[in-house]
């Protein structure tokens, strides 16, 4: 029991292990199965975990006995506990589609999906940002290697791109972590957060610049305006099931900005507190106004998809922005929704392509597809809930990022932002959904079926939307824990110290 928070690190590190060496790395289907144990050995722990953060405690766990500020700490909140969760699930229904061809594209594919998985998991649980960068790092060499799964000169060209757009963001970050240290002696997140208070006033403009690079690194991580426009390509060049896990990417640089401008840059950072807030205004505003102006560009639904992600980043950073703990439970519900149906929609695109033949999933006349009712009754579902309408999850989670906006200059913002952006997505949506559906050619169908796994996988993944409204309650209750745990790490860091037990309640 005790080690269990390294577990979700060294489960998907040790699989992808054991797939490099024979007789498993000579044979798909003994990885297909490692992979589905480790995946549910992943889940199975994450839920323990979660069981034991319902009673307020948080688990520190200390690589090899070195007390933290200096040794390695592994942090088990909620919060984490909860996005590792979010992670496995998401996993899940992207392996299961996998199986079912898109694994033969190349070689590795599923040694580096696992990687991947240990660097996402990594990211959320680690309680030091030197260690954050190494997860990130992790996590993108695994994603670069991802992207190109099957080949082709887009994704070639797609993965050129993001590569040198990682590299800068990687280089801003060893600049912040080396401003950070400078002025502060330590990368703990909780020393940080106590440190940053008595920081003597010489040193504050250079620890500003440190969090304020931290925002640009984190920003290019989530898609934030205007280090948005590597996403659409990238995820729309990118084979299903891998797009379906890059969901999760922008997620990791939401989580982060919360991590650390909440607890070491919040409301009791003393002249650096609320760094972040002035900037994070207009740039969640301009994210929601890009994506919108993207969705209704889009020539696929790959790219119609992967501009409602921006969007959804856009309504996350304004939670964000709100700061609070009644908007950071919004944010949370918000971002669990968006993760599970953006992961289904990627999948549903790639499986609309395929029944469509060279016409793919473009928004152009083709050929009636054969499984049209399946997958016209999933695309419903995944585009009503992610444009915001009742009475799926989408709804509820932009109810509650916009009931959480306080006085009449953020509600304007808010409001105004959300509702107009969901309109223009119903609308850009509803453009797309006749186009693939209904505008018919008379070209000879070749009464090819989708496979029961992909089918499967996709509504794996969109039941989320469902559940998210029949247990809002319990899912909304614990979000707002999570929240409060946050800011309360936030008024007390020193709980996450060695001079605290290893397990204290923050409540």
């Amino acid at each position: 029991m005790d080690h269990l928070p390294i577990l979700p690190i060294l489960i998907p590190m040790l699989a992808a292990v054991l797939m490099l060496l024979p007789p498993v790395a000579n044979s798909l289907e003994r990885q297909r199965v490692v992979a589905f144990v480790a995946l549910l050995g992943l889940v199975g722990v994450a839920i323990e975990l979660l069981i034991i953060s319902l009673s307020g405690s948080i688990q520190v766990y200390q690589l090899g006995n070195w007390q933290a500020p200096y040794g390695i700490v592994l942090v088990v909140d909620r919060l984490a506990i909860l996005m590792v969760l979010l992670t496995g699930v998401l996993a899940l229904g992207a392996l299961l589609y996998s199986t079912a061809g898109d694994d033969r594209g190349g070689v590795f594919f599923y040694p580096l999906f696992m990687l991947q998985i240990m660097g996402i998991s990594g990211a959320f649980f680690t309680g030091d940002i030197f260690n954050l960068f190494v997860f990130f790092e992790v996590l993108l060499l695994a994603s670069y290697a991802l992207l190109i799964h099957a080949g082709g000169k887009q994704k070639t060209q797609a993965s050129l791109h993001y590569l040198i757009l990682n590299l800068i963001g990687s280089s801003l970050f060893l600049f912040a972590l080396g401003i950070l240290y400078g002025t502060l002696g330590t990368l703990n997140i909780a020393d940080m957060a106590l440190k940053v208070r008595e920081l003597p006033e010489a040193e504050q403009q250079l620890a500003r610049i440190g969090g304020l690079l931290l925002l640009i690194v984190f920003g290019l991580k989530s898609a934030m305006f205007p280090l948005h426009f590597w996403l659409t390509k990238t995820y729309s060049s990118a084979s299903a099931p891998v797009a379906a896990l890059f969901a999760i990417m922008t997620k990791v640089g939401i989580y982060s900005i919360w991590r650390i401008h909440t607890v070491v840059f919040g409301h009791h950072a003393g002249e650096l507190a609320n760094l972040i807030q002035p900037w994070l205004w207009p740039a969640a505003i301009l994210t929601i106004s890009a994506g919108t102006l993207g969705a209704l560009a889009s020539q696929s639904l790959r790219q119609l998809v992967s501009n409602l992600v921006i969007v959804s980043v856009g309504t996350m950073l304004s939670a964000v922005a709100i700061n609070t703990v009644q908007a950071t439970t919004a944010g949370l519900y918000y971002l669990i929704h968006s993760t599970l149906v953006t992961g289904a929609l990627f999948l549903l695109a790639d499986a609309i392509a395929e029944q469509r033949g060279k016409a793919s999933d473009r928004f152009v006349r083709a050929r009636r597809m054969t499984s049209s009712l399946p997958l016209g009754i999933a695309f419903a579902i995944g585009i009503l809930s992610m444009t915001g309408l009742p009475p799926f999850s989408g709804f509820v989670g932009k109810v509650l990022v916009l009931q959480s906006s306080v006085g009449a200059a953020q509600m304007a913002w808010v409001w105004g932002a959300v509702l107009i952006a969901s309109l223009m997505s119903v609308i850009a949506a509803s453009r797309g959904g006749s186009t693939l559906f209904w505008r018919i050619s008379s070209e000879t169908n070749e009464k090819k079926i989708i496979a029961k796994p992909k089918l499967f996988a996709i509504y794996f993944l969109l039941s989320a939307s469902p559940l998210l409204v029949i247990f809002g309650g319990q899912v909304s209750d614990f979000t707002s824990q999570a929240a409060l745990q946050l800011y309360q790490l936030g008024v007390q860091p020193e709980l996450l110290l060695p001079t605290t037990p290893s397990l204290g309640s923050p409540e």
